[in-house]
């Protein structure tokens, strides 16, 4: 049987070496790396592309979510989590399993036998676009910038654009890509903050200087940046609601 490669992710040094412990009784299992946070996690899942990743939810600077989103991977994820039974049902059935601390050996174990047991350990883990908005409030979106990580807070998108398996973010600092729906945004961004105004675009509603009509039945949203972006019938029946006009 060829060793499974796994990374541990967790802020906390403690739940670290818990895991490493109860995986001595697995000598098929190498741990590659140990990660404290979300940037070194990514740094490491490129570098040793592993089968099997320990992931913690809670973390400093990004979280566990925010990292499987970034990252292109095909490891089976486990999820160590002090996150109680009912936030855990959203993805309870998606990732290979979760432990819920403080776990026990034998809980562990369990989990273990599912990841050793998932066909060959290339599934890819079969998370749910909706997971990332439901569990944990969002408030910023986070892509990768080259090789670097960046932080969008929401106060600082102008709009979101459309491009083919792409989504431009058009922000403050400039322009950045990632690899998401439109869909996916429309409904992960608060709709007191943010309105679908076209199939090609999302708008924060705070950039919007005024409404204007080009033609019959065609508007246009004039940003306080100067842009124009198009608006469809269904957009400005939305923008008609939201923005009380």
């Amino acid at each position: 049987m060829h060793s499974m490669k796994c990374i541990i992710i967790d802020d906390e040094p403690l739940a670290r070496s818990i895991i490493k412990e109860y995986l001595q009784a697995y000598p098929s299992i190498e741990i590659v790396a140990e990660c404290s946070d979300g940037f070194e996690a990514a740094k490491s899942i490129q570098q040793y592309q592993p089968n099997l990743l320990f992931l913690d939810i809670q973390m400093p600077k990004i979280n566990g979510f925010e990292l499987l989103e970034l990252v292109e991977t095909k490891a089976s994820v486990i999820f160590t989590t002090a996150f109680d039974e009912y936030a855990l049902k959203a993805f309870e059935q998606n990732a290979i399993d979760y432990l819920l601390k403080p776990f026990s050996k034998e809980r562990f174990h369990k989990a273990i036998e599912k990841a050793l047991h998932n066909s060959d350990y290339n599934n890819t883990t079969s998370l749910p676009e909706n997971l990332f908005n439901t569990t944990l409030p969002a408030n910023r979106i986070v892509v990768k910038d080259g090789s670097k990580i960046k932080i969008i807070p929401l106060s600082q998108i102008h709009f979101l654009e459309a491009a083919d398996d792409y989504v431009k973010i058009i922000t403050t600092e400039g322009t950045f890509l990632k690899k998401k729906t439109m869909q996916h945004f429309e409904q992960m961004l608060p709709q007191q903050q943010f309105a679908r105004i076209h199939r090609s675009y999302i708008v924060n509603l705070q950039f919007i200087t005024k409404i204007e009509l080009l033609e019959k039945e065609n508007y246009a949203a004039i940003l306080n940046t100067g842009q124009q972006l198009q608006v469809s019938k269904t957009g400005y029946s939305r923008l008609k609601t939201v923005l009380g006009i």
